[in-house]
């Protein structure tokens, strides 16, 4: 076959019209194509969200039930009162953190990832076609109020059998893989003829052992409740290493198994926003707690006190330049009129 072979077009056998795909009131849909309720138009999509629809409390209903469970400790000790607390807006709001926004990146072997954020409540479909999702064709590509999003062209690959294999794999993505979200959770549905695997924190086969998502079947990818339980425990100590919260898909060939995925020619990674900003705020700022650093500082003598006070003078002499120049002494050579010595006379420390 020639490198430059079009996509080849299969004969489609005659079907029912396509009128009968038109969804109907007491039409059954399949469970993994299960529409949510109250469907419409995708929404713009903001950095952050409002609470998912039909929740009124948002994301304050899961938060306050598994946060308390934290015991008093050091972090709690250490922060400030109330009127000076540094927890960060999105722990005192969690309706504010991002729930539905997912980052996303493609990688070819070889080749610099691609990378975008989607912020669409229902979710998004990953998928290769000139094709367009229609609402007459959802059994086909799924919703239509899914973030459409298009695989990278492969045009810019270098190698010519890597381009090739790569097409192979791409020609027959045109149906996509769906992640949906549902609630706090985020759930993959594989419609594409091309086959997935995965790796990630809700995965059953750990290791070295392939893991593939089944064809139209539901498969759960991450909670928000598991990890928000499991950041708890290690915040407490009481595990090892932080919850893992990234997701990472190959195409085409089997993953995880000895092949470092560099190797791969098409992967993915998907991210949950909320997920990477929670960890970064426990192991960023609010680990700069009291008793996280132990300051070595002797107490002061009486010389330290004469000090502070120098200070102070110097503080409020300078405020008063500032505000009434007076007449200065002839400037001192390569010194700015900030950088000049505030002039201290001896004094007896007796």
């Amino acid at each position: 076959m020639a490198l430059s072979t079009p996509l080849s077009v299969e004969t489609v056998q005659p079907g029912p019209p396509m009128a009968s795909y038109l969804p109907k009131e007491d039409a059954k849909w399949s469970p993994a194509l299960q529409p949510p309720v109250g469907l419409g138009p995708p929404a713009p999509a903001p950095n952050l969200l409002a609470p998912p629809h039909g929740d009124a409390a948002g994301f304050g209903h899961l938060l306050p039930g598994v946060l308390p469970n934290v015991e008093p400790g050091p972090l709690d000790a250490s922060l400030p009162p109330t009127g000076e607390q540094l927890l960060p807006d999105l722990l005192i709001s969690p309706h504010m953190l991002p729930l539905t926004d997912l980052e996303i990146k493609f990688q070819y072997r070889g080749r610099p990832p691609c990378a975008l954020t989607i912020s669409n409540p229902q979710g998004c479909r990953l998928f290769y076609s000139q094709l367009e999702a229609t609402q007459e064709q959802v059994e086909l590509f799924g919703p239509v109020s899914l973030e459409q999003v298009r695989f990278p062209s492969p045009e810019d690959i270098p190698s010519d059998k890597q381009r090739f294999y790569t097409n192979q794999l791409l020609d027959v993505l045109d149906r996509g893989l769906i992640l949906q979200l549902q609630g706090q959770d985020l759930y993959a549905i594989r419609l594409c003829q091309c086959k997935v695997f995965w790796s990630g924190p809700c995965a059953t086969a750990h290791g070295s052992s392939p893991n593939p998502i089944q064809r139209e079947v539901e498969t759960k990818l991450f909670s928000l409740e598991q990890f928000l339980n499991e950041l708890i425990l290690f915040q407490k100590g009481q595990t090892s290493a932080p919850p893992p919260f990234e997701i990472f898909f190959c195409f085409g060939e089997e993953w995880p198994d000895r092949k470092p995925r560099e190797k791969k020619l098409i992967t993915v990674q998907v991210v949950p926003v909320a997920a990477r900003l929670l960890l970064e705020m426990f192991s960023g700022e609010l680990s700069w707690s009291a008793d996280s650093i132990r300051l070595q500082i002797s107490n002061p003598d009486l010389k330290d006190h004469m000090v502070e006070q120098f200070k102070e003078l110097h503080h409020i002499w300078q405020s008063q330049q500032q505000l009434q120049p007076v007449a200065q002494a002839p400037p001192v050579a390569g010194l700015g009129a900030e950088q000049r010595p505030w002039p201290m006379h001896p004094v007896s420390m007796q």
